[in-house]
């Protein structure tokens, strides 16, 4: 049963990563500019949060380039889900940026107790 629990836990991590990526391209394109600009930064933004996923935290570490571990690891992450939660704030849907922070605070604070991590 816990094993089942654990590995919901591992799939919503996965789910939270896809909302920030979500998220910060949401944030682009509703942005009050032009077209362009909209564009770039709905498209951009998210591209910048995947190679920094991709450099620094991907797999757990495991299948990053320059793997973080320890409080560098727990950076990245705040940063990061941080990040997802901060655009969406600032698209205007403060209840669903502090939903998904508190999501993302409950899903850490499981993998750091079932070692997850």
């Amino acid at each position: 049963m816990l094993g089942t629990v654990k590995g919901a836990n591992a799939v919503l991590m996965f789910f939270l990563e896809l909302g920030v990526l979500a998220s910060v391209g949401y944030w682009g394109f509703t942005l009050s500019a032009a077209w362009w600009i909209k564009l770039l930064a709905g498209v951009g933004a998210p591209a910048l949060f995947i190679a920094a996923w991709a450099l620094f935290g991907a797999g757990g570490g495991a299948n990053a380039t320059f793997p973080l571990t320890g409080l560098a690891r727990a950076a990245l992450e705040i940063l990061w889900f941080g990040g997802g939660a901060a655009a969406l704030y600032a698209s205007g849907l403060v209840t669903p940026a502090v939903v998904f922070f508190a999501v993302f605070v409950v899903n850490a604070v499981l993998r750091i107790v079932w070692k997850q991590v």
